[in-house]
């Protein structure tokens, strides 16, 4: 029980290790401390190693995002992908060459009227644009007055209502203090006629 002889595979299953490592493991083969130890390193397996820990979360990460999910955002990123590469080589050298196309055109026709024109069909564009916005907001204050209003009828409507419940409740209430009126005096007559036997 010295630890001269050959190791027990029976706590980890594992065989004997080669001569080299026996030096080291000698002292503490078949001592009361080779269970401790053993302890220490499966309570460090389990405390510190966050490995399979984090393998499976991993794991479970790629499996919703790829699986679960169906590679939706992989195919909407190939279309913006593949749209940016199609502006870029088809639409953004039509816009280029139109643009070439025009300004030269302007630069040819430098003319002091074809500027004054275009400032008044722009003065007119911005006109519209504002009568337009001016139209989206008398519409919208329109819209709240509207709402107001409703709320207002709702308001009046329910005040009255309030008043006629009132009213109603004031009456009851008036009627049962005739009838407790009435209870009462007749209950005092009802005791003169005892009280003077």
């Amino acid at each position: 029980m010295s630890g001269a002889g050959p190791a027990s595979p029976g706590r980890g299953g594992a065989a004997a290790p080669p001569p080299a490592d026996r030096r080291r493991d000698s002292p503490a083969a078949g001592s009361p401390i080779q269970p401790i130890i053993k302890d220490v390193g499966e309570v460090y397996s389990r405390l510190l190693d966050h490995r399979p820990v984090i393998q499976g979360e991993i794991r479970y990460f790629v499996k919703e995002f790829e699986e679960k999910r169906g590679l939706r955002e992989l195919r909407v990123l190939e279309n913006l992908k593949n749209t940016i590469f199609e502006t870029n080589e088809h639409v953004l050298p039509k816009c280029e060459q139109a643009m070439q196309d025009n300004l030269s055109e302007t630069f040819k026709r430098s003319d002091v009227l074809q500027f004054v024109v275009s400032v008044q069909a722009a003065n007119a564009m911005v006109r519209r644009l504002q009568e337009r916005e001016c139209e989206a907001r008398k519409i919208q204050a329109d819209k709240v007055m509207a709402r107001e209003e409703k709320c207002i009828a709702h308001w009046e409507e329910f005040m009255k209502e309030q008043q006629n419940k009132r009213a109603e409740v004031d009456e009851e209430h008036r009627k049962a203090m005739e009838r407790l009126k009435e209870q009462y005096s007749e209950m005092e007559k009802e005791l003169a006629k005892y009280a003077s036997f």
